[in-house]
């Protein structure tokens, strides 16, 4: 399970990575182009997209370290015998939430399918939403991932295994 998790943080830590640097090279190739007077048609749309990409596959691996925005303290200063049965209702309404989103944004691509961008009339607008499924999935495994930990932290067992020192900055 630890070499799974591993995998998958690095895959999503080098695809968060060459989006980051495609967003930098797009905008800063979008601004250059803009300061010499010729603007390029398709680079807003383009960037509004990377950025896009970006957030989803961002918060998969946040979700994965643990990084979002959560209250730990709370289920500690709950008595013993609510903790487990707190915790599993929440991992399940967040879980059961990117599920939905995932069926929606992939009843949503059969809506786009024969739309296409404005300034880039070959690209499928399907394609470019396609990250909501996606997103939506990388997000239910990561929490998946973390069930193991988060489940026997509850139960008072803390295991280090998954740490982040992310994760431990912001909690």
């Amino acid at each position: 399970m630890k070499r799974l998790r591993a995998g998958f943080e690095r895959l999503l830590e080098w695809i968060v990575i060459a989006l980051m640097a495609a967003l930098f090279l797009e905008v800063t190739i979008g601004v250059a182009f803009r300061a010499a007077g010729q603007s390029l048609v398709w680079y807003d749309e383009v960037a509004s997209i990377l950025l896009a990409w970006l957030t989803y596959y961002a918060a998969a691996l946040a979700a994965l370290k643990r990084a979002h925005i959560g209250f730990p303290g709370l289920v500690r200063g709950l008595e013993p015998r609510f903790r487990v049965p707190v915790v599993v209702i929440a991992e399940a309404l967040v879980i059961a939430f990117f599920l939905l989103l995932a069926w929606v944004g992939y009843r949503v691509l059969e809506v786009l399918a024969t739309d296409n961008l404005v300034s880039l009339p070959s690209v499928s607008v399907a394609w470019t939403q396609s990250v909501i499924p996606i997103g939506a999935i990388l997000y239910v495994i990561a929490e998946l991932l973390n069930l193991p930990q988060i489940l026997a932290e509850a139960r008072g067992r803390p295991i280090a295994v998954y740490e982040s020192s992310l994760a431990e900055k912001l909690h």
